[in-house]
């Protein structure tokens, strides 16, 4: 994914964390969202003026420019939140996610607008980290959010660190 909704160098990029990444992937789609509805939107005016045989109406130029107004304050909010949030270093409470009071440190991300499949990955990839293979295996049975977090990919993992702690 190309990020533009932020002047970032490589190496800003490589340096950024899972959830800085996240919340960075999610602005960047949020902004995606808005080109492409503001694209459309002037497409279809353009297709109405021309219906109306209006199509080289100083209309069009005037649309562009109260698109691309509306457009640059969306993306400025979005900017001003993403800053705000990774310079806290954690997503705000979204509506759809548990309050912070049931989301304990875990020391990996709890966020349940994640797919389940990534919500396995940054699950496995901590685990995966702690180098003790008594010590992972017993934190891991241990962690309930996990159970309720990964759901049915619980078992899954639970099967592959287990091959991994052979």
């Amino acid at each position: 994914m190309e990020f533009d909704i932020l002047d970032l160098t490589k190496p800003m990029l490589d340096e950024m964390n899972v959830v800085q990444m996240k919340m960075l992937r999610t602005a960047q789609q949020k902004k995606n969202e808005l080109v492409h509805k503001a694209e459309k939107e002037m497409e279809n005016f353009e297709l109405t003026l021309a219906g109306n045989g209006t199509l080289n109406s100083s209309l069009i130029q005037q649309k562009k420019e109260d698109l691309d107004a509306e457009l640059e304050y969306q993306c400025a909010i979005i900017v001003d939140q993403l800053l705000y949030n990774m310079s806290l270093n954690e997503p705000t409470n979204d509506e759809d996610m548990p309050p912070k009071e049931e989301n304990p440190d875990t020391g990996y991300i709890v966020d349940y607008s994640l797919s389940y499949q990534e919500r396995y990955t940054i699950v496995r990839d901590y685990y995966m980290s702690i180098e003790d293979k008594q010590e992972r295996m017993a934190m891991f049975k241990a962690d309930e959010v996990a159970k309720k977090y990964l759901d049915s990919y619980y078992s899954t993992l639970f099967d592959v660190l287990t091959v991994y702690s052979r």
